[in-house]
């Protein structure tokens, strides 16, 4: 005969079942909210996944709280594999694994434009192609009402592509209008981000504008990672200087200029000044662009003026919190040996810029040592903060 259980044993009981509700109610809240983050993410595809730009890509995506990749898009010969198989003995991320999901997306061909824009919100286009191929490709993604965070050097010089370094010029995005008024689209634009060369000196320069800047000279040793290679890959490199890269001395010269232009009736319109005159040359390091730089300004600051102005930069407040923001965006060291490119190159997770050795100059005002990480904060990363302006500004929306 079942008779009641003792009062003590009523309360256990009643207290184990009131866990066990609040305890499966917690998972299901936290299901709740992961499946909202998740649905709330927008969906990236990126074009070139296999090389090591578009791996960067999708390894920064990976866990990005704003964005998930959802294509991966490549070379007809890519296509058709997963890809986990198509990076295979290609893997050039060596302290970063394939992320999970990503690797068994089956690549796309990156001509199957329609295909491809259906799944996607935005795509991060890292081809290695030919320029004029890249041009009309960026153009048709965009004509498909799918904005195109571009890593290429195609439309840099279109006068309706803002090229951005969002803590520099993110009014450049009030252009987009403009070019997608001729592209003829709702959605659709491209934006461009500058030559991983300029990074290290350009935000320097930019602290400084008060001082006007008039003219540079900069010399770049720029890691073989910017060509895409591997000391595997490319062992003629091993203990050894090239000082060439096709073309990168005239965007080193230039880009600066669109970047610091204004926007006049429809375009950005390039500033004359400083002039600027680049050598840039091939050095045997994995990662990081470093630039020795003179410059000259129109009012000569004192150091610690050029100091003060280097350590209390702000940037643009558009760009102060997103993402992928480094905390401080400008370093200086005092060490007479800092910085340098091993041991500096990842600051601020690769966003930020370092610089050291500023001294009077014989010819120029003064003379500095600049660095930045040349696959994060000037390819990837600086698209995929590229990306995060341009979503918070409403110019990136889900479909």
């Amino acid at each position: 005969m079942w008779t009641m259980p003792p009062l003590y044993a009523q309360s256990a009981a009643l207290s184990l079942m009131v866990n066990r509700l609040f305890l499966f109610l917690g998972r299901n809240e936290k299901q709740i909210r992961r499946k909202e983050t998740q649905m709330s993410k927008l969906n990236v595809g990126v074009l070139g996944a296999t090389g090591m730009v578009g791996q960067r890509f999708v390894t920064l995506l990976a866990d990005h709280p704003w964005f998930q990749v959802t294509s991966v898009a490549a070379s007809p010969r890519s296509a058709g594999k997963t890809y986990r198989e198509a990076v295979e003995g290609r893997w050039t991320q060596t302290r970063v694994e394939i992320p999970g999901h990503t690797g068994d997306l089956v690549v796309k061909n990156v001509n199957e434009i329609e295909s491809i824009c259906a799944e996607v919100d935005l795509v991060c286009c890292a081809l290695d192609m030919k320029k004029e191929d890249i041009r009309d490709l960026e153009e048709a993604y965009a004509k498909h009402e799918t904005p195109v965070i571009s890593n290429n050097s195609a439309h840099r010089w279109t006068p309706d592509v803002p090229m951005l370094l969002p803590e520099i010029n993110p009014d450049h995005i009030h252009i987009i209008p403009a070019q997608r008024k001729r592209l003829g689209t709702q959605s659709g634009f491209i934006a461009v981000k500058p030559n991983c060369s300029i990074q290290p000196y350009v935000p320097a320069f930019h602290a400084l504008q008060d001082f006007v800047p008039i003219r540079a000279s900069v010399c770049t040793y720029q890691a073989i990672s910017g060509a895409g290679k591997t000391f595997a890959s490319w062992p003629e490199m091993e203990d050894n200087v090239i000082p060439f890269i096709g073309g990168e001395e005239e965007k080193s010269e230039m880009e600066p200029l669109k970047i610091w232009g204004d926007i006049q009736k429809g375009e950005i319109v390039p500033l004359k000044s400083p002039v600027i005159s680049a050598q840039c040359i091939r050095v045997p390091v994995t990662d990081g662009h470093l630039a020795a730089t003179s410059v000259s300004f129109e009012t000569k600051p004192t150091v610690d003026e050029i100091l003060e102005c280097w350590h209390h930069f702000e940037v643009d407040r558009r760009a102060a919190n997103l993402p992928s923001s480094p905390n401080q965006f400008i370093t200086y060291f005092e060490e007479e040996d800092r910085p340098q490119t091993r041991l500096d190159r990842d600051a601020e997770n690769g966003m930020g810029i370092t610089l050291g050795r500023l001294r009077e100059d014989n010819v120029f005002d003064y003379k500095f040592i600049a660095l930045s990480h040349n696959t994060v904060r000037g390819a990837a990363g600086g698209g995929v903060l590229m990306a995060e302006l341009l979503k918070q500004e409403g110019y990136i929306q889900a479909k």
